[in-house]
């Protein structure tokens, strides 16, 4: 009896208040509370601590729904374009129907190539014209100057010596009458093309644009504050040779303090913003003020200038060479066209002329009369971040602002989650170190999630590379979502969902277990961002977008103590996601169509899906970052999960059907340069030691097996990688420096003997002993308008001194050395010298190898017939870029 005295009995007195009941029965009693208590509404939708299974279509389709018809029409939308009839009751507008006339007069012409008759000639008269009729029509407060340039000279560009002579640039300075103003501003874009194509997007677009707004201005009685220079650029794609003639030479280019600059990487669509400055905010203050349809993007600066993008600009020279501030502007719809004989007038919007236009117009009379223009030295303050929001306004600010920004705002979502946490220990009874801990677990399950979701993508991209199917959704874009964005989705909810399975037995609610999750995925961007901040990445923004639109829904649900509920907390939460996830989808939307068409250029060295497995990683992390964790709410969950692995295996299957072949005809093409090339080598002696004909193939995407079974001797292409081996930049005539880069991808197919113009040939016109150890040669070159020079010093000799630009020989590049060279209206000889080193002094031995390739471009008339049948051998879904070329090699 008195040990039963002492033993101590614990009694549970039966309460209605949840907080005082036993912890092990707390939970089981607030599932019966709530579902006894539950209303009407409620009771459709829950059921147990989750939403019903049924409702995860909706779900998901709700997000789908929002992304087709908010974000993809923000993206596409194209102001109504104005008319001729129009222009009586708009007289200070710029009128789109003119311009597509200007387009059509210069695309008449054909391919306007540096050297042809139709750029010298052709372009010029069509602009000379056009500015005659605005000038007659000239109102009475402006003047006009016209001016055809016509340079030479030379630079360095990708490592190489480019080189120019009589290149044209045609330039016409509007300017207030009387006015005495030594401050212009700049506006570039360039008339001639790649010999593929018309041209129509790249660039006679910006051409025909630039000439209405020059009509427009002429015309106006709103007199501009500071003369207006407009650059019609000669020679860009050479490359981008007529501006740096224009920066360095013109009479008028010390004076232009601020440039626009005006290209196309597609056909039509908006223009994009997407280089700005550097260092000029006021210039984006000005574009903010004035732009009537925005569209601009700090990621697109930065993936340009970190080379994602296989393009460049005339932006670069003036940046460069000139020192001038500027925005760089550009189409980039319907990509697929860009550089093919596809890229026609018919096919471009009138709307996105409108579209140019009008910005246009309007940022002209801004910048022109802006004070910062006078002395833009004093307005250099750094960097800025910029983007619009669905095209409806712009957000600009200074990078020392968004570094403030991004810091208070991760800063902010870090305190506001620990809170969170602190509440969640405190309303669910467990100790805060508990919690903590719970949620390192949590944080590194989430860390898992990612990595098994990038994984999976990668994989899939692997294996669509080594099983030949890459790029099955060049055509048709949706199959991605299916190949990278679901198998993304899965891997980064799988991962939970297990844990969720596995810990069943866990009295922690699984609504609590999904807010700790999408937590620590804030926590996780929070941390992110400072280091991108860190790192200097403007493009960081991004991430702080998410974090602070989280964050927002967060405090709402705080403030409510609907935290505390198991499923209701949800709504807040979708409704403060909407915003950022319609700014995600409709941006991502917009590089999607950029790029994807891109990689049907990017060459057969990278495989393309992997690159697009990376993207929608990065994409997916934003857009599903805090959607996908919600998938964990409802019932039979882990199914719904697997059913985002299910559509990963349809899309498969689909890419090996037809409607998984990438290219269709005229919309979607394959691209190939093609060379009818007649290679030369010559001994010692200068006698002929080899000497072959053939096919020299470039591909330009991944799929060069998709046409070996269907053009003549494709299956006797070899590829030139034991050339390169043997001879000096493997012995072919590589066109340009991205083709020098790739130049161990080409084919070569033996073939009969072109037919070619003047050979390229030097004439050694002296050779001097300058000292025993030093030899000085005097030469001429001549042969077509595009021409190429290796130089490669032989037996212990180097070259230390030339008449060539000097920045190689200065900055010790390694030879061979690379001189890129083109005329345009004057093909007298190219004189040049080159002095030789040879510590020896023994001059017995070669001592200079040069090597001599040219380019008949725009020379149809030399394609014989055997070429023409090979050409139309090649499938109809193939864009060849055909020229005959010649390559040969002599010894000094």
């Amino acid at each position: 009896m008195s040990s039963d005295k002492k033993v101590r009995r614990r009694v549970i007195t039966p309460t209605t208040d949840a907080s005082n009941a036993d912890p092990l029965l707390r939970q089981p009693q607030l599932h019966l509370y709530e579902d006894e208590q539950a209303n009407c509404c409620e009771r459709v939708f829950v059921s147990r601590e989750k939403i019903k299974w049924y409702w995860a279509p909706a779900f998901i389709g709700f997000w789908l729904l929002i992304y087709s018809a908010i974000s993809i029409p923000a993206s596409n939308h194209l102001p109504r374009p104005l008319s001729i009839k129009d222009e009586a009751k708009y007289p200070e507008r710029f009128i789109a129907e003119r311009a597509e006339l200007n387009l059509q007069r210069l695309v008449a012409l054909g391919p306007r190539v540096v050297g042809s008759r139709e750029n010298e000639m052709g372009s010029i008269q069509v602009i000379t014209s056009t500015m005659q009729k605005v000038r007659a029509e000239l109102g009475a407060v402006h003047e006009i100057e016209m001016d055809v340039q016509v340079a030479s000279g030379s630079y360095i560009h990708w490592s190489a010596v480019n080189m120019y002579q009589s290149i044209q640039n045609f330039v016409v300075k509007i300017s207030p009458k009387g006015s005495n103003s030594s401050t212009y501003l700049l506006v570039n874009s360039h008339f001639d093309t790649v010999p593929a194509g018309p041209g129509a997007g790249d660039d006679g677009s910006m051409v025909a644009v630039m000439m209405e707004t020059l009509r427009v201005l002429a015309k106006s009685k709103y007199a501009l504050k500071h003369p207006v220079v407009f650059l019609f650029n000669g020679a860009e794609e050479n490359p981008l040779q007529a501006s740096h003639a224009f920066i360095t030479q013109h009479k008028w280019a010390k004076n232009c303090k601020a440039l626009i600059n005006l290209d196309s990487a597609g056909n039509g669509g908006r223009e994009i913003l997407f280089q700005s400055g550097p260092n000029h905010p006021w210039l984006m203050k000005s574009y903010r003020r004035a732009i009537k349809h925005p569209y601009a993007s700090t990621i697109a600066e930065e993936m340009f200038q970190h080379n994602f993008i296989p393009s460049d600009t005339d932006f670069r020279i003036f940046r460069d060479h000139g020192a001038v501030p500027g925005l760089d502007m550009a189409y980039q719809y319907n990509g697929y066209v860009y550089h093919t004989r596809y890229d026609r007038a018919e096919i471009f919007p009138r709307g996105s002329f409108q579209n140019t236009g009008d910005n246009l117009l309007a940022l002209i009379r801004e910048i022109s009369s802006a004070p910062e223009l006078e002395d833009t030295s004093k307005h250099a303050e750094g960097h800025t971040v910029y983007y619009d929001v669905m095209g409806w306004f712009l957000v600009f600010y200074t990078e020392t602002e968004g570094i403030i920004l991004n810091v208070v705002v991760s800063i902010g979502a870090i305190v506001v989650c620990g809170l969170a946490i602190k509440l969640m220990a405190t309303n669910s009874g467990i100790k805060l170190q508990k919690m903590l801990k719970r949620t390192l677990h949590t944080f590194i399950l989430l860390i898992l999630g990612v990595v098994a979701g990038a994984t999976l993508p990668i994989i899939i991209a692997v294996f669509m590379d080594i099983t030949h199917m890459p790029l099955s959704w060049f055509t048709h874009n949706w199959l991605m979502l299916g190949l990278y964005f679901c198998p993304f989705f899965f891997g980064v909810a799988i991962v939970p969902a297990l844990y969720f399975h596995y810990t069943a037995t866990d009295r922690f609610p699984i609504g609590q277990r999904v807010q700790l999750l999408m937590h620590c995925h804030c926590l996780f961007l929070a941390l992110l961002t400072l280091v991108l901040t860190i790192c200097s990445i403007r493009s960081a923004f991004v991430l702080m977008l998410t974090c602070m639109f989280y964050t927002v829904g967060l405090v709402f649900n705080l403030a409510t103590s609907l935290h505390t509920r198991n499923v209701v907390w949800i709504i807040p939460h979708i409704v403060c996601y909407v915003p950022p996830f319609l700014f995600f989808a409709y941006f991502s939307h917009s590089f999607l169509v950029t790029f994807i068409p891109m990689f049907g250029r990017f060459g057969d060295k990278v495989n393309p899906d992997l690159i697009l497995a990376v993207f929608s990683v990065a994409v997916g992390m934003l857009i599903g970052g805090f959607i996908v964790p919600m998938l964990h709410m409802f019932r039979k969950s882990k199914t719904i999960i697997c059913a985002l692995l299910g559509v990963t295996l349809v899309c498969i299957i689909i890419a090996v059907t037809p409607l998984g072949f990438p290219y269709r005809p005229e919309t979607s093409v394959q691209r190939f340069a093609v060379l009818h090339a007649k290679r030369t080598f010559h001994d010692a002696n200068n006698n002929v030691r080899r000497s072959e004909t053939g096919y020299f193939i470039m591909p330009q995407d991944r799929r060069t097996y998709s046409v070996k079974n269907k053009v003549i001797n494709m299956t006797l292409a070899r590829s030139v990688k034991e050339e390169c081996l043997k001879e000096t930049l493997c012995g072919f005539p590589l066109y340009n420096m991205r083709w020098h880069n790739t130049r161990e991808r080409g084919l070569w197919i033996p073939a009969s003997e072109p037919v070619l113009g003047t050979l390229p040939a030097v004439k050694v016109v002296s050779k001097k002993q300058l000292t025993p150890n030093k030899i000085r040669f005097e030469m001429e070159l001549s042969g077509p308008d595009h021409m190429g020079i290796f130089v490669q010093p032989l037996n212990g000799a180097r070259v230390v001194g030339w008449s060539f630009h000097q920045a190689p020989l200065r900055l010790n590049y390694q030879p061979p050395y690379y001189i890129y060279f083109s005329y345009g209206v004057n093909g007298d000889p190219l004189k040049f010298w080159l002095e030789l080193e040879k510590p020896s002094g023994d001059w017995n031995t070669p001592t200079l190898e040069l090597g001599l390739h040219g380019h008949w471009i725009h020379h149809k008339e030399l394609h014989t017939e055997d070429f023409k049948k090979f050409l139309s051998s090649f499938p109809s879904y193939v864009d060849a870029t055909p020229w005959p070329a010649s390559y040969d090699t002599w010894l000094y």
